[in-house]
């Protein structure tokens, strides 16, 4: 049976001392809950901060975004081998805001997920639609097509390490979230769309939900088969509200 996975998505928000105290926070709320994972990515330049705060507390952390380089020229940018030497189990990438915001194709998203997995990182790797791609009837094609540069580059056995995370577009930060029913039948056509290649790496992967996951809806999302988490934004930044949902995947 799969285990549930929570993780933070702090985006670009936070202070060295607000990152102290919602950490410690969820520390404290945390210590209970022994039947779910849980992560918290910050922005980059926090991490050795939250390394040292959540050592030992069975949380772990991640990045939101990572080099397609190994190393060299390359100014700004942050490679995984850098994210391993800090720590980290987890990298997101090809959120939506990356792919919409700074133009990152497909292609670009397989190669960094290449490089989370030959550095032994976690990659949440995000993939979704937009509002006007739902309402044309393109969800699947869409999200297959984000799928599919990944398998295309990587091969099936590079899912075998990382975890799906959908997020439909028109539900980030919105307020608006997709019914557990719409976000259910995603999440199976993910597990289906890998079972074609490998059925039993298919029913082990974790599929979390992003998208306006708030304490009150959690559970209900939670509850579906196919949905094993969710991949949290603002609500990440309140500790109440990020323990509630914790707490309704554990």
């Amino acid at each position: 049976m799969r285990s549930k996975l929570v993780a933070g998505n702090w985006k670009m928000n936070g202070t060295r001392a607000s990152a102290q105290a919602l950490i410690g926070a969820i520390k404290q709320g945390l210590s209970a809950i022994k039947t779910a994972q849980f992560a918290i990515c910050p922005p980059a330049i926090y991490l050795a901060d939250v390394e040292g705060l959540l050592q030992g507390s069975g949380i772990a952390w991640g990045a939101q975004n990572v080099s397609s380089e190994i190393a060299g020229a390359y100014t700004g940018e942050i490679s995984a081998a850098m994210l391993v030497d800090l720590g980290c189990r987890y990298v997101i990438i090809g959120h939506s805001e990356r792919r919409a915001l700074y133009a990152e194709s497909d292609t670009q998203v397989a190669q960094k997920f290449g490089q989370a997995i030959r550095a032994g990182l976690t990659p949440i790797l995000c993939v979704g639609e937009s509002l006007q791609q739902r309402d044309d009837g393109s969800t699947q094609d869409v999200v297959a097509r984000q799928l599919d540069a990944v398998l295309m580059l990587l091969g099936i056995s590079a899912f075998a390490s990382a975890v799906i995370a959908y997020e439909p577009v028109w539900a980030i930060g919105t307020g608006k979230t997709a019914s557990p029913a719409q976000a259910q039948q995603v999440h199976a056509f993910i597990r289906q769309r890998l079972a074609a290649h490998d059925a039993i790496l298919a029913g082990r992967i974790q599929i979390i939900y992003g998208g306006s996951v708030k304490a009150g809806n959690a559970r209900e999302l939670f509850g579906m088969p196919d949905i094993d988490g969710g991949l949290i934004g603002g609500a990440s930044l309140d500790a109440d509200e990020f323990l509630a949902i914790c707490q309704a995947a554990g």
